[in-house]
């Protein structure tokens, strides 16, 4: 009975060889294929191995003989094709929002779609220990409940917290619930942000995911749409600067004509670039005006600033004046 068991899985067991021993690189033959059946305790001869290959082939899998003194196999097609599943790795092992033990856990998933000797490949890319990684394991339960009540059209509850000089976290509101209806998840600043309609405020505000804590998809609908403002969410996050809001205001720039490239990244493609004299050009765009939106424009030093409008203007100028003049005598 266990050997007519053993018969009836081969099949399996032969695409689970072919799976993580093969590829194009390291082929096996029929008699190295016996012989690993035979480690799993299954007993096969050359001619149901041929017959099982084909039946493989016929179910749709790429199976590619390679004829020399031998005939030898390897499975050719995969899901995922090993340069797509570097970059995979180096997205997980690069996203400061996962962290360690997630991203040592995800890669050892994709490393199982490549066969053993591609997972070598893989390994030899991973360098996620001496990054800066999220602490808050929950944010993959998090994206989750986001993505179900966007899903269901219904609101979510949470508590949301920062940290305090003692890395303890401070919960806002006292500890009090928010209350959202989620619009999207936008990834910005190596971090996850929700963007959502705060009834109660009536304004659209975004918050980081992994600060999110205790989230519960609550059966009250979403605000109806005629109720939300006219929201490009790509627009909408394109205006802030480190996610940190302020008032809303469109503001007249100019840049020097080799950061024209860091302004597209910025501001996409559509930006109204307009060339002036003497090599500097002017872009006028929404942003939210912020001390962060400040200290973005002021890292290109003397070649950038702002023409307006005025009150932006003075605002920037004493924000200027307030980093020159900050100097804590006690420190």
């Amino acid at each position: 009975m266990a050997r007519l068991q053993g018969q009836k899985l081969k099949i399996l067991y032969l695409l689970k060889i072919l799976k993580e021993e093969t590829d194009e690189a390291h082929p096996l033959t029929l008699a190295e294929i016996i012989k690993r059946l035979s480690d799993y305790g299954i007993s096969s001869e050359r001619k149901s191995l041929y017959n099982d290959l084909e039946s493989l082939r016929l179910f749709g899998y790429e199976i590619i003989s390679i004829k020399s003194k031998t005939t030898s196999y390897y499975l050719s097609e995969r899901r995922f094709s090993l340069p797509e599943l570097k970059l995979l790795v180096d997205l997980v092992q690069s996203s400061k929002f996962i962290t360690h033990k997630k991203s040592m856990e995800l890669i050892e998933k994709l490393e199982k779609l490549a066969s053993v000797h591609e997972a070598k490949q893989l390994r030899r890319q991973v360098f996620v220990a001496g990054r800066v990684k999220n602490m808050n394991e929950s944010i993959y339960y998090n994206t989750d409940a986001i993505h179900q009540a966007i899903a269901e059209n219904k609101q979510i509850s949470f508590r949301y917290f920062s940290y305090t000089v003692s890395k303890k976290r401070a919960y806002r509101r006292d500890g009090a619930r928010y209350q959202i209806s989620p619009l999207a998840l936008s990834f910005g600043e190596e971090n996850y942000y929700l963007i959502g309609y705060d009834g109660e405020a009536g304004q659209v505000k975004h918050y980081r995911v992994d600060r999110m804590v205790g989230i519960q998809v609550e059966e009250t609908p979403r605000e109806s749409e005629d109720e939300l403002p006219n929201l490009d969410l790509a627009a909408y996050a394109g205006k802030i600067f480190s996610m940190f809001s302020g008032e809303e205001r469109e503001v007249t720039l100019w840049f020097a004509n080799r950061l024209v490239s860091v302004v597209i990244d910025r501001f996409g493609k559509d930006a109204p670039i307009r060339p002036v004299d003497d090599g500097y050009f002017t872009v006028t765009m929404p942003v939210f005006v912020s001390p962060q939106f400040f200290g973005w424009l002021a890292g290109f030093g003397g070649e950038a600033g702002l023409i307006g409008p005025k009150e932006v203007v003075e605002a920037y100028q004493r924000h200027m004046q307030a980093v020159l003049d900050a100097n804590p005598t006690h420190i």
